[in-house]
């Protein structure tokens, strides 16, 4: 209309966008957290592929879980940024119905859990850092998937990646959730974006579990604290990702350097670490996450104990440890002396809960007079006098541990 009628409008134009951007700031600045819910959850969200090929030089996928199944809803490949190579691996979701179909709305199967800790083994193999990027639901809950073993799978998974001697970065880019998230969320250092979300169950879930509806939501939004703020501040998270303004699906190429940074400056963190250090800042992180406080407490008297415990006289160990009180100092050694029976069982390898002993009158039998010698047995008792047996069964094998009667029975040929 400017151009048709030979009006100046630029200097409008400029204010109104100033005032559009002003308000989009004003709004992201105080968005409750199902508003933030709501934006992660935004179908124009870059997803896990959107935002490994901006910001990789190169990127190739990588399929199959080595037992002929491939899950559309987890993708793996290997990815290099400045050079540096890293396995990538990140929930996918679809952009409409029918990639959503297709991607199972980022929702993996077993299958996908075993296909990504194929990958994390082949990167901790040749030595490349793992970068994942969380963005679901949740793991499937169908009843072919929990068939399939997606308890397992899962639980595979956390206990695996304890152990891989290379660097794990995961970078929350959406939603995370459950057990889903934390499958691919064992890392030394957990980014999230600044409008993303990480829950243990939805708030859905959360509100038809505690309140029998689903219309509080809301409500339990607020209480499960799975904003990016509420996760850092428990130590859930260990940086915010900042995203442009509008957030990132506004502008997603503005979005992308920041991520990139982000993962670049964690990962030198521990490029010079050993495989023990890298292992060791994994487990020491998981180790500081919640919060306890450690009494002893008879029948659920909760708040007894707490007053007894601030009133406490205080006793000590034999070893000098304080205790609040006598009965806590008793049990402090009492476990001290478990502990130490325990490493000594597992050095020596010698005591046993039910030491196999064989039954008087059946020593030295082999496996192929077992029967036999339980029938004599029975016959000694009955008329006192003792059964031979066939020459041929001492050519059986020199051990055999036979379950009977709720015991262990070793038994050991001449």
């Amino acid at each position: 209309m400017a151009e048709e009628n030979g009006v100046d409008v630029s200097s409008q134009i400029k204010e109104l966008e100033e005032r559009a951007r002003q308000l989009r700031r004003d709004t992201y600045s105080r968005l409750t957290p199902i508003q933030k819910l709501q934006v992660a959850r935004h179908p124009n969200r870059p997803t896990f592929l959107d935002i490994a090929l901006n910001i990789s030089d190169k990127f190739v996928e990588l399929h199959g879980d080595r037992a002929g199944l491939d899950d559309p809803a987890l993708v793996c490949g290997i990815g290099s940024i400045n050079g540096t190579s890293f396995m990538f691996i990140g929930h996918q979701k679809g952009r409409n119905t029918k990639e959503n179909i297709y991607r199972n709305f980022g929702m993996p199967q077993p299958n996908g859990y075993r296909k990504a800790l194929r990958f994390m083994r082949h990167a901790d193999k040749f030595g490349l850092p793992i970068v994942t990027f969380v963005d679901t639901p949740g793991a499937y809950a169908g009843k072919n998937a929990e068939e399939l073993g997606q308890g397992e799978a899962i639980a595979v998974n956390l206990r695996e990646m304890f152990g891989l001697r290379v660097p794990i970065i995961s970078v929350v880019i959406g939603e995370g959730g459950s057990g889903g998230a934390l499958a691919i969320g064992c890392a030394n250092r957990n980014l999230i974006m600044e409008n993303a979300v990480y829950y243990v169950a939805s708030p859905e879930a959360c509100a038809a579990i505690l309140w029998k509806s689903r219309d509080k939501a809301g409500t339990a939004t607020e209480a499960l604290r799975i904003t990016a703020a509420d996760l850092i501040k428990f130590g859930v998270m260990d940086e915010v990702i900042p995203e442009p303004l509008g957030a990132a699906h506004t502008d997603p190429m503005s979005a992308f350097p920041a991520v990139k940074e982000a993962i670049l400056n964690t990962y030198q963190r521990y490029a010079n670490m050993t495989a023990e250090e890298i292992m060791l800042d994994r487990y020491s992180k998981f180790r500081k996450l919640g919060m306890f406080e450690e009494f002893l407490v008879q029948g659920g008297r909760n708040k007894e104990a707490r007053e007894a415990l601030e009133t406490a006289p205080g006793a000590y160990t034999a070893a000098g440890t304080w205790a609040p009180t006598a009965d806590d100092a008793k049990f402090i050694e009492m476990m001290a002396d478990m502990n130490e029976k325990w490493e000594a069982t597992l050095e020596t390898k010698r005591e046993w809960t039910m030491k196999p002993t064989a039954p008087a009158g059946s020593t030295k039998v082999g496996v192929m007079e077992l029967t036999a010698a339980s029938l004599q047995l029975d016959q000694r008792e009955k008329t006192g006098s003792g059964v031979s047996v066939d020459s041929h069964s001492t050519k059986a094998a020199d051990k055999v541990a036979v379950s009977g009667n709720g015991s262990s029975i070793m038994a050991e040929t001449k």
